[in-house]
């Protein structure tokens, strides 16, 4: 059976979704999106992805064609239609259609579309043997903290780290990490967790902000700042967020072992706080 999607108000099986060509989502990248985790037929952190999705369109001036209510009414009820236990849902707000032109058209009604994606999130192996990441060159834009569908440059990290014999690429700017291709980055130095502070060179991740809680509540040291490739081959641990894979361990980077080679204690132990407190908060 064909997944049930939402496109601009209507809930149609994935093969009738059909959105304009004059989209500027599709004609410029012109469009922001958030994804939420889906465990038990819940969403987890929904509020923070929405508090996120309002403030990308706001930068962007960009309109909400729904709000908040509205908003997680839709994502509950594809969940529901889609009868998804574990997995995503993804959503999209373009601009809107609009004849082409690199000026913002000021008639053009947004454009939103949801879709779900059933996927093992919690039994995910790599959360078990950890992952290996390659290092490459930062080339994307400088707004990085809007959540925009510009991934091309991701993407291309992506194929660059399974080339590698990776799983992953963190990108690195004037030296420094400033994230993964689709999640946060840390490190771990005598139980001390390291990430880069927040700013226009990374998105604010929703996850990070909830393993940052939960890191500072078990009376974890956590301290936000940039670190070097160099120095997260000698980290004790190394780990990346997001809210596809939660807790992921970092085993390897660019060749050398990340401390025994095996996931660490602390990377382990907040994976297991965040599902136990994501489930129990879970909308």
């Amino acid at each position: 059976m064909s997944r049930i999607v939402y496109v601009n108000g209507d809930y149609v099986p994935e093969e009738d979704a059909k959105i304009s060509v004059f989209d500027r989502g599709f004609l410029f990248a012109d469009a922001v999106y958030e994804v939420t985790s889906v465990l038990d037929g819940k969403l987890v952190d929904f509020p923070g992805h929405a508090k996120r999705l309002w403030r990308s369109l706001s930068e962007l001036e960009m309109a909400s064609p729904v709000d908040e209510d509205t908003l997680l009414a839709i994502h509950r009820e594809l969940v529901a239609r889609n009868d998804l236990t574990e997995g995503l849902v993804y959503l999209q707000v373009s601009r809107g259609a609009a004849d082409r032109d690199f000026a913002y058209p000021k008639e053009a009604k947004p454009s939103l579309v949801l879709f779900t994606q059933a996927k093992s999130v919690v039994d995910n192996p790599a959360a078990k043997t950890g992952i290996k990441v390659i290092s490459i060159e930062d080339q994307r834009w400088g707004r990085r903290d809007i959540k925009t569908v510009q991934l091309l440059y991701p993407s291309m990290g992506k194929m660059m780290a399974k080339a590698a014999g990776a799983d992953d690429a963190w990108m690195v700017e004037d030296g420094a990490v400033t994230e993964g291709t689709s999640n946060n980055a840390y490190i771990v130095k005598g139980n001390k967790i390291i990430t880069r502070q927040l700013g226009t060179e990374i998105l604010a991740g929703i996850t990070r902000a909830a393993v940052l809680r939960i890191a500072a509540e078990a009376q974890m040291q956590v301290e936000e700042r940039a670190f070097t490739i160099e120095e997260a081959q000698g980290a004790d641990e190394a780990f990346v967020t997001s809210a596809t894979t939660f807790v992921q361990p970092v085993v390897e980077i660019d060749g050398a072992a990340v401390g025994g080679g095996a996931p660490g204690p602390i990377a382990v132990r907040l994976r297991e706080i965040y599902l136990e407190e994501g489930r129990k908060a879970a909308l």
